[in-house]
């Protein structure tokens, strides 16, 4: 086993999006919630607005109030319905309906509080509301650290596609106090991991092998493994937004897995099964679509697979009725151009790319990996 980085420990660590005067950092921390030099620097406002969810609030809304009460002079808490089920117009209105119930002006502050749901809805709210206004992602998910609390992407679903609808909106800062961890199920930390396993083989086939090596630790919740994990996967995300924060090009790449994963998630009903299980399955479905494209040897799928597994996620497909409807979910993916599907392949461990592919590719990447 290779050891851990010199600097992976249990200190906090601070990463930061370079965009210009709308730079901002990445703080990555055990504690980050209780600790007063987290909050430095907050947009100014008379009011805060939380988001979140029922869990996390009886389990961390108190700590943040409390961080934010020498910052703003009101501090409101919306509780939203748990559950990718509900990122939806409904439950994105219960935060307009608050905002306007309270009188909030274009200063507040929105403060998403928990998973990736959370993050993606508040972001929107905090994008449309009197046409922007600012706010923070607190992610108490892996999957939320790694992934959807960084870059800007906000969005809800529709019953035909996930994230169709949304708007690039960055945040001011991140913070991600890897404690809130501790709460999780196995369950979730294995989606978050499928995000984590994502940086290898498209940017980093260093940092692959280093997961590969530290697998158990991660499951397990080792707060050295964790930190380096959570530092280098937002090290490469903040590297690909500052390079194309409107996914002109080569963010796209960040979306290995995603489109067939996508499809599971739309094609199952939103909830059957957790995001990061549908992208870690959908990374083995991509590697074996870039074996048969000629990219990678079919040797670096069963490798990918492998780690999927151990990471404890699904590595076969459902059926969704066929490969017909697979084809006509995937053609709803932000990535098609023109009704043709375009997929993130992998040309070499360590660098990723977006085309399309023959459907009769495709058709036999879906045989040989659907149940």
């Amino acid at each position: 086993m290779s050891p851990l980085p010199p600097a992976a420990s249990t200190d906090a660590a601070r990463v930061e999006i370079d965009l210009g005067d709308r730079a901002y950092d990445i703080l990555i921390g055990r504690g980050l919630l209780d600790e007063a030099a987290a909050w430095r620097g907050l947009p100014r406002a008379d009011c805060a607005v939380i988001v979140t969810n029922p869990t996390v609030a009886s389990l961390y809304a108190g700590a943040l109030r409390s961080a934010l009460a020498n910052h703003y002079r009101r501090i409101l808490v919306v509780e939203l319905p748990d559950g990718e089920a509900h990122k939806d117009w409904q439950t994105l209105n219960l935060i307009f309906d608050r905002l306007l119930a309270e009188g909030c002006d274009r200063k507040t502050v929105l403060f998403a509080l928990g998973g990736g749901v959370v993050g993606d809805i508040t972001g929107f709210a905090a994008a449309a509301y009197m046409r922007g206004v600012p706010f923070v992602q607190v992610p108490t998910t892996l999957l939320a650290q790694v992934d959807s609390s960084v870059g800007g992407k906000t969005a809800i679903n529709h019953p035909r596609g996930k994230n169709m609808i949304g708007a690039f909106h960055q945040p001011r800062l991140v913070v991600c106090d890897l404690a809130t961890l501790d709460s999780l199920p196995a369950r979730e930390i294995s989606a978050g991991l499928a995000e984590i396993i994502k940086y290898g083989p498209i940017a980093d086939a260093t940092f692959l092998d280093w997961i590969e090596d530290h697998i158990d630790a991660l499951r397990a919740c080792d707060a050295a493994a964790l930190l380096h994990a959570v530092r280098r996967s937002c090290e490469i995300k903040a590297a690909v937004v500052a390079a194309d924060e409107r996914e002109a090009d080569v963010r796209a790449i960040l979306n290995f897995g995603h489109t067939f994963g996508h499809a599971i998630e739309a094609g199952l009903g939103y909830g059957l099964w957790l995001h990061g299980e549908a992208v870690g399955c959908g990374m083995v479905m991509a590697a074996d679509l870039s074996a048969r494209l000629g990219l990678v040897p079919f040797a670096f799928v069963e490798r990918l697979r492998a780690l999927c597994a151990r990471a404890g996620l699904p590595v076969r497909a459902p059926r969704l009725g066929g490969a017909q409807q697979w084809l006509d979910l995937m053609r709803l993916d932000k990535k098609a151009e023109g009704g043709e599907i375009r997929f993130v392949v992998i040309e070499s461990v360590g660098k990723a790319a977006l085309r399309p592919a023959p459907e009769a590719l495709v058709r036999e990447t879906l045989a040989a990996n659907c149940d």
